[in-house]
């Protein structure tokens, strides 16, 4: 495939890090890679990416992106040693697609634009799964010009490209999205915990309410794993409660009751303080249950989640 001319960096590449990039790659971009553990980047070099050994090496890259897991991390890569803005050359472009804080956000762009690079928000909705399908979603905000000059390199992310407006507002979008991710998922397995013990299977409600006005891609796509109990995690409890605390902060910065929210927040804290770390958060449905003093049990159902490719 012909090169695309202009040239890309991508900081972290963990699942979601790893899919995006490849992405590029596979749409013609010059693409390098900085990951803090290497050998996790080293699998791109077989799609034509090079691998660096610290993020200042992207510094003469027309756009770099960067996707890691906290605030602190984004520091680290931005503007701690060996830090992608700390060399002598910076990129025309950061667009940044962590889940931080809107502080946080704003602390990197007056550092990138103090040294001359425009800086854009993006975070995405997905999962590797919704990356494969090609339904991921990005919203971005910062200068509507630096978001024109990139935003053809971000329509390859996936099927929906959103300018939300300037500064910091695409974090907050983020966070209300994952804060309603939360909410849904919470509402959806007491539902369909109500329904089991009034004699409905699993299978059989969610396939009623997924062809319904009141379905959704989102409840299409956890029906799977809460039909047959499988999970595997695509998010874990702990990220959900960071985003929840989040979108509690910008709540009461903002005093914009959010009562639901506040419940919902209390019930993932108390999964997260039991040890329910690892596995995804659709096991909302197995708490609920409990309480219900209904016994889960798989169903083994050839149920879809919905995630087919587009073509």
């Amino acid at each position: 495939m012909a090169k695309n001319a202009l040239t890309v960096g991508w900081i972290g590449v963990g699942r979601m890090g790893f899919q995006l990039a490849s992405r590029l790659l596979a749409a013609g971009y010059d693409v390098s890679v900085y990951n803090r553990t290497k050998s996790k980047a080293e699998p791109l070099v077989s799609l034509g990416a090079k691998v660096v050994d610290t993020p200042v090496e992207l510094a003469d890259r027309d756009l770099v992106f960067s996707m890691v897991s906290a605030p602190k991390d984004l520091e680290e890569v931005m503007l701690g040693a060996n830090g992608l803005l700390t060399g002598k050359a910076v990129p025309s472009v950061i667009a940044d697609s962590s889940t931080v804080s809107m502080e946080a956000s704003d602390e990197i762009r007056q550092a990138a634009n103090a040294r001359g690079a425009g800086f854009l928000a993006a975070p995405v909705s997905g999962n590797p799964a919704v990356i494969a399908a090609g339904k991921l979603t990005v919203a971005v905000s910062g200068p509507r010009e630096t978001f024109a000059a990139i935003e053809p390199v971000l329509q390859h992310f996936g099927r929906g490209v959103t300018y939300v407006g300037d500064g910091e507002v695409a974090r907050l979008v983020k966070i209300a999205h994952n804060v309603f991710l939360g909410v849904v998922t919470q509402s959806l397995a007491e539902i369909t915990v109500l329904a089991e013990k009034g004699g409905v299977s699993r299978e059989a409600f969610l396939n009623f309410l997924n062809e319904s006005v009141m379905g959704s891609v989102f409840t299409r796509y956890k029906t799977p794993a809460m039909v047959n109990l499988d999970f595997n995690p695509t998010f874990t409890m702990p990220l959900l409660q960071k985003d929840f605390d989040l979108g509690l902060d910008a709540a009461n910065s903002l005093r914009a009751p959010m009562p639901i929210a506040s419940a919902t927040r209390q019930i993932v804290a108390q999964e997260v303080g039991s040890g329910n770390t690892e596995e995804d958060f659709a096991t909302l449905i197995r708490t609920v249950a409990k309480g219900a003093g209904l016994s889960l049990k798989p169903e083994n159902a050839d149920v879809s989640d919905g995630l087919e490719p587009e073509h």
